[in-house]
């Protein structure tokens, strides 16, 4: 009997003992395992299987498993437009959209028939580059000499299609002047190899990886778009700025000049303060890994996150920042 009594005793100092070791590695920032999200579900909308949003976003999503333990995958979708309403309607958590975009949605403009709701902001990232491509011999040099060609402008209501719009409405060209097709990067890049279209808007991070191997198995050319110009479209969308793509990006041998626009990372507005709190710390201390994903994340820092910012900061991620202030 004095046997089991002493197991007994030594059992419950052990529990007592771990009990008190895991509430001091709390109280000194350790971790705890059966802490995390308040969410059990981190979908981010992205994009094309092969741009830059799904690849960095698909990157996100594992550290978000591996750090919280919860079910974080990516959606491919067609990108700016689908992303901000798979948001206000509760079917995604975060997404990668273009500034432009998000502030048509902000304003209940073009793509959006009242003002959007359920979006706020984390970050600004990286430029979306506006890659207007062709081939090598077409005659199409700048963004003017798409008048009377048959041109893909991403998928309809993407963020590709709202700013091939744009860029071309302000270079005096409407629908009407040029055969629209809405494909996305993929599908363009093999109509480019077809003969299909004439030339393509891809505007994503640089690299494009459909613009890459297209570089590698035809003969392409970028299409420039003026500085002056772009300065003149900025004036009624302000989101755009002037943006050189650098030699021997895409095997080109002289910079060219065309426009871009700042990418955003978004969350719902009803998500928790927490829970975007915590979303947002792992987000900016897994930038390594990103960066190891898409070379494209080089461009996202801290100091400019909030820099242009578009929609609200939702109040987890000024949390955030408001500490890495301090």
């Amino acid at each position: 009997m004095k046997k089991k009594l002493f197991l007994v005793s030594a059992l419950s100092l052990s529990l007592a003992l771990a009990a008190c070791n895991g509430s001091d590695d709390k109280e000194n920032g350790g971790t705890d395992a059966t802490e995390g999200l308040e969410t059990n579900i981190v979908t981010i909308a992205t994009g094309g299987a092969s741009g830059p949003y799904n690849i960095i976003g698909t990157t996100l999503a594992d550290q978000y498993v591996k750090e919280f333990d919860v079910n974080s995958r990516t959606q491919t979708t067609g990108a700016s437009v689908e992303n901000i309403n798979l948001l206000e309607q509760g079917k995604a958590e975060m997404a990668f959209v273009m500034s432009d975009a998000l502030s048509q949605a902000i304003n209940g403009e073009v793509s959006f028939n009242e003002p959007i709701k359920n979006v706020s902001q984390i970050a600004t990232l990286y430029p979306n580059v506006v890659q207007i491509i062709t081939k090598e011999g077409s005659g199409i040099n700048t963004i003017e000499d798409l008048k009377g060609k048959r041109i893909a402008v991403g998928d309809q209501n993407s963020g590709v299609e709202i700013n091939a719009r744009v860029l071309l409405n302000g270079h005096g060209i409407t629908y009407e002047d040029v055969k629209v097709d809405y494909l996305g990067y993929a599908e363009a890049a093999d109509g480019l190899k077809a003969g299909t279209i004439d030339a393509a808007f891809l505007t994503s991070g640089l690299p494009n990886a459909s613009v890459m191997e297209l570089a590698e198995t035809t003969g392409i050319q970028l299409v420039s778009v003026n500085a002056e110009k772009v300065a003149e479209i900025a004036k009624e969308h302000p989101y755009f700025i002037s943006y050189d793509i650098a030699v021997d990006t895409y095997k080109n041998e002289e910079a060219i000049t065309t426009a871009a626009v700042p990418n955003a990372l978004v969350v719902r507005t009803d998500m928790s303060e927490d829970d975007v709190y915590d979303l947002t710390k792992q987000f900016f201390e897994s930038l390594p890994t990103l960066q190891n994903s898409h070379q494209a994340a080089n461009d996202i820092t801290l100091d400019a996150a909030q820099e242009s910012v578009v929609a609200p900061i939702h109040p987890g991620a000024q949390r955030y920042y408001d500490e890495q202030a301090k």
